[in-house]
């Protein structure tokens, strides 16, 4: 595990202080910065976004879909959580917390704003920081990039008709135009670019190439998603430390979200009979958000400003250090899920 990787929850706090800090500080150039937008898409998000997500992408190989049927239980599993239930449970979370128990203590011109934020949250499986996961629970590598191939490929026909289909049920008007043109620059287009430039540097110099390409390309991802940070967490700095409140309430729907997902998926892995190496990085995958896109999303329809956008900013917040302890409890529970599995097996054998 890299230096970066090994203290990822540090980073992401330094982050968030920096950019609480400068947002208050200096609003100004956050204002400015926010106004540079073509046809609703913040241009400054959109380009470390992209330097973000792209190099993440070269590691996906898209023919690794062909093996998806060699681990096709864990790959179901992960395909129902991610997208039979958690988009519907996210919304669910949403109403039930934001729309009624959290009410009173909410300004209420922002509540459908915050719902909305929610869905969008859980209709962005994760892409990039999988990997990561997947690493930090010796996970099967070719189960996780064929998992991460069949998601990407998923996601580019199903994000925007779920997220419009969950907005409508929650009588928010969806921008279609807006809604199709984030999905296109922030799923289709880095997709079609990593895949192209990964084939394109196998056939200079194959996979020696592409490892040289990806250790080089590292420090710039890495660089995009701290700046990312900075950046979100500036232009929402006024509202985090003047509602602290609502930072809360808006975290407890994820929070439970991600552990109910995670463990509906990892137990769901054991009834199948599946190996851990398989279950650990199925159960994470569907646990973990695409907040790059979710935040983009988020703010190219309803803008920096809105409920949307706090929501999803919130969902970055909390989704490293949660991620952190389900990749602990996966790992500490490693002994009884084999333990378990092994019984099973010895079961259905007599």
């Amino acid at each position: 595990m890299g230096f970066f990787e090994r203290y990822l929850s540090v980073w992401v706090a330094l982050c968030i202080v920096a950019g609480v800090g400068l947002g208050t500080l200096l609003p100004a150039p956050f204002q400015a910065l926010g106004r540079l937008e073509v046809a609703q898409v913040n241009l400054p998000v959109a380009v470390l976004i992209w330097a973000m997500i792209v190099p993440m992408l070269l590691k996906v190989d898209f023919r690794a879909l062909t093996r998806v049927r060699e681990h096709w239980r864990g790959v179901g599993i992960t395909v129902f959580a991610n997208w039979a239930v958690k988009p519907f449970s996210m919304a669910l979370l949403g109403w039930l917390f934001i729309g009624w128990l959290f009410r009173p203590w909410l300004p209420e011109a922002q509540i459908d704003s915050y719902i909305a934020g929610l869905i969008i949250l859980g209709a962005a499986p994760c892409t990039a920081m999988v990997f990561v996961w997947s690493h930090l629970t010796n996970g099967e590598p070719h189960f996780t990039l064929s998992q991460i191939a069949l998601n990407d490929t998923i996601m580019v026909f199903a994000f925007a008709p779920i997220v419009a289909l969950l907005l409508g049920l929650s009588s928010i008007v969806v921008p279609w135009e807006t809604l199709l043109i984030s999905v296109v620059l922030f799923v289709v287009v880095p997709v079609i670019a990593a895949n192209l430039w990964r084939r394109a540097i196998l056939a200079r110099g194959g996979e020696a190439a592409l490892k040289r390409t990806l250790d080089r390309l590292g420090p710039v991802s890495i660089g995009a998603l701290l700046l990312t940070l900075v950046l979100l967490f500036g232009f929402q700095g006024e509202q985090i430390i003047d509602q602290p409140l609502i930072i809360a309430l808006l975290a407890v729907p994820i929070i439970i979200q991600v552990f109910f997902i995670w463990g509906l998926s990892y137990l769901l892995n054991w009834w199948s009979g599946e190996a851990h190496c398989v279950a650990a990085p199925s159960s994470l995958i569907a646990a973990s958000n695409f907040f790059e896109l979710a935040v983009a999303t988020a703010i190219g329809l309803f803008g920096f400003e809105s409920g949307a956008a706090l929501a999803t900013v919130v969902g970055v917040l909390v989704e490293v250090p949660i991620m952190l302890t389900a990749v602990r409890i996966t790992n500490a529970t490693k002994g009884w899920y084999k333990r378990r599995t092994a019984a099973t097996a010895r079961e259905e054998v007599s």
